[in-house]
């Protein structure tokens, strides 16, 4: 009896760490494609622009393209001037990571996951969010200024736009 439940534990060992889930496919895996054009980028900030003006919040808005070089930036009068690298940062670790920000926010805030602190160019605050154009990376947008839940409203609004544009 012994050796039966001893098969049972190797066959489905108790755990608690999120870590020893095993994938069928790696998570996020979204081809990087041709970098975002300066004019699409520019409609993406119009659009998170927008969003923010029309909730009264003052903004930091970039878009890093598919590198995740900074293409575009706006400030919006008023905002905080600290947020200005924190979006470029958001970002540009939305398009290099493949992942909004929020995933890394998640995972130290719920995940207990601190060690992702270690990693380089990670932020764990929401607002940075790729934009995917047929079904590849072409960039990301970062917003910062607000709550992190405010720049991911803002975010959001601008990446909603990228698919209605002309590539």
């Amino acid at each position: 009896m012994s050796s039966n439940i001893a098969e049972i534990a190797i066959e489905a060992p108790l755990t608690s760490n999120p870590l020893d889930v095993v994938p069928d496919e790696i998570p996020f895996d979204v081809p990087y494609g041709p970098p975002i054009s300066l004019d699409r980028a520019q409609a993406v900030i119009q659009a998170a622009v927008a969003e923010a003006k029309k909730r009264n919040w003052k903004m930091n808005v970039a878009v890093a393209d598919s590198g995740g070089n900074l293409v575009a930036f706006q400030r919006m009068d008023g905002a905080m001037l600290a947020s200005i690298q924190i979006a470029q940062h958001k970002g540009r670790a939305a398009a290099t990571f493949r992942r909004p920000t929020k995933v890394f926010e998640d995972g130290i805030q719920l995940m207990h996951l601190n060690y992702l602190l270690a990693f380089d160019g990670v932020i764990a605050s929401r607002g940075g969010i790729p934009l995917i154009d047929q079904g590849v990376i072409i960039g990301a947008i970062g917003c910062s200024g607000g709550t992190d839940s405010q720049d991911e409203i803002v975010s959001k609004a601008g990446a909603a736009v990228i698919n209605e544009l002309p590539g």
